[in-house]
């Protein structure tokens, strides 16, 4: 999968929604979905993250079976795109599941990779259909080296650096050592789509986009804005 190409004129922000249901999932997309053209479906399983959320629990099992059937889409899903970011356990092995409910893109966190060889044949493997019609983002944690990235680079379409600590949550404080991972990152890979999820806000944004990336998405920061447009205006214009 080759790089992907980006104008580094114009920041792209994504809001994410980290929700415990369907009806809240489709509240949260509701403020967002005619303002920008990308959502972020944060993922957790309970297992690699401490609590799950949509769509991984039990009771979400009627609202995701109306999906997979076709009887009903994500919302809002005729207006705008959504990327999953993946934040479970062997992720690739549900890979089917996630193109399923709707996916234009999808997130792995390279932690949660228990077996980092066989993840790299997944991503060899993918199919010309799923690599034309899918990107495919790696996410890497404050924690972990760059390094740890390069045998799958080639596979990926774009880079996903935490800026926090502990993932799984919103509202965490900010981490200042993936200002450091991004620099790297864009001083090693010049065209590299660099994406940066967590504590993005007004005060760390531009810290960020000076340091090297291109995608902001942006959780805490949009729900608690009195004036959501505003504020991805402002964002954007970084």
């Amino acid at each position: 999968m080759s790089v992907e190409l980006v104008n580094f004129n114009m920041t792209q922000v994504i809001p994410a929604v980290l929700v415990g249901s369907y009806e809240e999932l489709r509240e949260h997309v509701s403020r967002v979905a005619n303002l920008v053209s990308m959502i972020q479906i944060d993922v957790c399983d309970g297992k690699f993250t401490p609590i799950p959320s949509w769509p991984m629990q039990a009771s979400d099992q009627a609202s995701v079976e109306g999906i997979l059937n076709e009887e009903e889409g994500l919302p809002f899903w005729d207006s705008v795109d959504f990327e999953f970011d993946l934040m479970i356990e062997n992720a690739e092995e549900q890979f089917e599941f996630f193109t399923r409910l709707g996916a234009k893109r999808i997130i792995f966190h390279i932690e949660a990779q228990n077996d980092k060889e066989k993840f790299k044949e997944f991503l060899e493997g993918l199919d010309m259909y799923t690599r034309e019609n899918i990107d495919i983002g790696i996410a890497i944690n404050t924690t972990t080296p760059i390094l740890e990235l390069a045998p799958i680079l080639s596979y990926v379409d774009f880079v996903q650096c935490m800026g926090i600590e502990e993932i799984g949550h919103q509202g965490q404080p900010f981490d200042e050592r993936v200002l450091t991972q991004i620099s790297a990152l864009r001083s090693n890979y010049p065209e590299l789509i660099i994406s940066v999820d967590g504590s993005v806000n007004e005060k760390t944004a531009p810290l960020l986009v000076q340091a090297g990336a291109n995608r902001l998405v942006v959780g805490s920061a949009l729900m608690a804005s009195l004036d959501v447009r505003a504020t991805i205006k402002q964002l954007e214009n970084l």
